[in-house]
């Protein structure tokens, strides 16, 4: 088993090979993508619901990942802990995850034939500290969508659960015109820029 610590803000180990990691996270979306990548993980939900502070929402992700890593790192401060949330910006504004069915076509009318971020704030955790904190933006645009086809993705269930009020590895695939950036983001685990900072810490997954 690896020994992990941290020297002089430096995070090192004594061993080499891979690592199991713990997916602060009870998303079944990211737990797919770390198995579809061969990533060796545990999952620890931390269930924190502390408020970010910061006065800028695009940096809410970065924040909120770092409250779930940190909360799950202090009781297995031995573990490597990855943290992530993702949330949807139209205009600069966050759109969680729709309360309601109302709500949820709300927020697609909002989206329909229009571009916006999707963000998702990755945070590694060690030590019952953060070590490394970054964030991924994609683009995403939405087709001209006939309010029909509106109400019968809302009528599926499928937006409930999701930031946006929509899953783009799911039947929300039918509202996307195109993507810039990672496609992984937008499903709330963008992988390259996860292995990109396990990478610079040193850390095989």
């Amino acid at each position: 088993m690896k020994t992990f610590f941290i020297l002089d803000n430096v995070f090192k180990w004594d061993t080499m090979g891979k690592t199991k990691v713990i997916l602060a996270s009870g998303s079944p979306r990211r737990r797919e993508i770390l198995q579809l990548i061969g990533v060796d993980f545990e999952v620890v939900v931390s269930n924190e619901e502390e408020m970010p502070t910061s006065t800028n929402p695009l940096d809410f992700p970065t924040e909120n990942a770092s409250i779930k890593a940190l909360a799950v790192s202090r009781k297995m401060p031995s573990e490597i802990v990855l943290g992530f949330d993702t949330l949807v910006f139209l205009d600069g504004k966050p759109l969680g995850k729709p309360h309601s069915e109302a709500e949820a076509l709300e927020m697609l009318r909002k989206l329909n034939n229009r571009s916006h971020k999707v963000i998702t704030g990755v945070a590694v955790a060690h030590g019952g500290q953060i070590i490394k904190a970054e964030c991924e933006e994609t683009e995403v645009i939405f087709r001209n969508c006939s309010d029909q086809e509106l109400e019968n993705y809302v009528n599926s269930r499928d937006p409930m659960d999701k930031a946006g009020a929509y899953g783009i590895q799911t039947g929300g695939a039918r509202l996307i015109k195109a993507i810039r950036g990672c496609y992984y983001n937008v499903v709330g685990l963008p992988v390259a820029r996860m292995l990109q900072m396990l990478n610079d810490l040193k850390v095989e997954v």
